[in-house]
């Protein structure tokens, strides 16, 4: 195995670009070094971007947090001012691992690995985010929705990078959440999750609303019926109720031994509703 550590952008894609093998991304390597020795992968060349300057940058950019796909979850949960405007996000990233993980994990890293149960990925689609990527040709920016499209697979070509994950301007009374129902309270993969990201009028109409819901699919959907319902509505019981239908009949889990089909869907109704309601306590 070849192990590289470029000091630039441009030196990583040169070196994933000429490369011939498998070659993998080493960021904080939670998920890499665990899946190295388990023999689930065997890549032949190992690009470490931790000692590239723009990835390891979390920055505010008119308005809109840009933080960069090596920056680790501990930087992502003690930056007040982030915490402050996008808490739904931060709210998945407290929940990637121990704090001894968070401590290498990068959130651009739990994008890349492309779980259909990570935690990070619903409450950023939420958020609006983008993924803003890097390759011979240049950059572009993918909302993280599209970035994903199975299990362990994403959008980018196998010349270009995740550069950094990007955040757009906060909107006023606006704010969000992310939950997830687990057997255990600590240390384990959801059975079901919830982003929720809601604006709401100053006389308390929704005036814009996202939901995505995580490990009841391949990958993380945004649920557009359920964001309908509470949009130019007040939030009462009865549009709650109508909003939990929705985010259900859009979940389509398998059986496994985590949990049935009916399990899941049972469930996430309710910890969509909990988001929600923590959202909203979060703008009054």
């Amino acid at each position: 195995m070849q192990y590289e550590s470029p000091k630039s952008i441009d030196d990583a894609i040169s070196l994933i670009s000429n490369a011939s093998g498998n070659t993998r991304i080493l960021a904080g390597g939670t998920d890499l070094l665990v899946q190295m020795q388990s023999q689930v992968a065997d890549p032949d060349l190992v690009v470490d971007i931790k000692n590239i300057k723009e990835m390891k940058e979390f920055k505010k950019e008119d308005g809109a947090y840009v933080i960069g796909a090596a920056v680790t979850g501990m930087e992502i949960a003690e930056h007040e001012e982030f915490v402050k405007d996008w808490p739904g996000v931060v709210d998945g990233v407290k929940l990637i691992g121990s704090i001894q993980i968070k401590g290498r994990a990068s959130m651009g890293g739990n994008l890349c690995n492309a779980s259909p149960a990570a935690d990070s990925i619903p409450a950023m689609i939420a958020s609006g985010a983008f993924a803003i990527i890097a390759g011979p040709d240049g950059r572009r920016e993918v909302l993280v929705e599209d970035f994903i499209k199975g299990p362990g697979k994403t959008t980018l070509k196998s010349n270009e990078i995740l550069v950094s994950i990007k955040l757009p301007l906060k909107k006023q009374n606006s704010s969000g959440a992310y939950l997830r129902f687990t057997p255990r309270t600590e240390m384990d993969i959801a059975v079901v999750g919830v982003g929720v990201n809601i604006t709401l009028s100053d006389s308390g109409i929704c005036e814009d609303a996202k939901i995505s819901i995580g490990a009841v699919a391949e990958k993380a959907l945004v649920v557009e019926d359920a964001a309908s319902a509470l949009i130019g509505n007040k939030i009462t019981e009865e549009i709650i109720e109508d909003y939990i239908e929705k985010v259900r009949a859009s979940a389509r889990p398998i059986n496994d031994k985590r949990g049935t089909v009916e399990f899941r869907i049972q469930v996430i109704g309710v910890i969509a509703k909990r988001a929600l309601n923590m959202a909203l306590e979060r703008i009054r």
